[in-house]
């Protein structure tokens, strides 16, 4: 039986999560698609939307609203194994050759359920920082840097991501293609 969330200390919980977000992390930079795909839940929702420069006092529009507005990744389980299966043909035109990738996650913290939800008992929110380096050829880098809020759901065979929103913090994207995985 699936240990609940509610049955385990809170610094517990933090390790746990920080050593999923390690090796997943490690899987994507060693170019494990696959491998990284088992920790994503069936019914995820790999969210991020587009970041815009507005004015203090609109702060609330700086990222596009989801289900109304343009985003940058909205996807679910089919569309993620699409984009692997893709990658992994070797005749992608932006990953061929392969690109050079450095996951880099930080300050993790646990969340609360979101204002007016609750979460199953083997569900866990927590919100961490990256920065994500990009090289391909000779001279083209792109870093990416943000904010992540995550949904971990506890299951037989480990944690998995059921809901990942993924918040940039540049508005302009500089690499020729937005072909990592976050």
């Amino acid at each position: 039986m699936t240990q609940t969330y509610l049955d385990i200390e809170p610094a517990s919980v933090q390790q746990e999560i920080e050593q999923f977000f390690y090796r997943e992390a490690d899987l994507l930079d060693e170019r494990r698609y696959d491998e990284w795909l088992t920790l994503l839940a069936e019914d995820i929702r790999y969210w991020m939307p587009v970041v815009r420069n507005v004015r203090r006092d609109a702060r609330e529009q700086e990222y596009t609203r989801e289900g109304l507005d343009v985003a940058w990744f909205d996807e679910g389980i089919e569309t993620l194994r699409q984009r692997v299966a893709q990658i992994n043909t070797g005749i992608h035109w932006a990953e061929e050759p392969a690109s050079r990738t450095s996951h880099l996650i930080t300050n993790v913290r646990l969340l609360g359920a979101p204002e007016g939800q609750t979460l199953a008992a083997n569900e866990v929110r927590s919100k961490c920082r990256f920065i994500v380096y990009q090289n391909r050829l000779e001279g083209e880098v792109a870093w990416f840097v943000g904010k992540r809020v995550d949904t971990l759901r506890r299951t037989d065979n480990g944690l998995q991501v059921r809901r990942r929103e993924i918040y940039l913090d540049q508005t302009v994207l500089l690499g020729k293609a937005l072909t990592v995985f976050f």
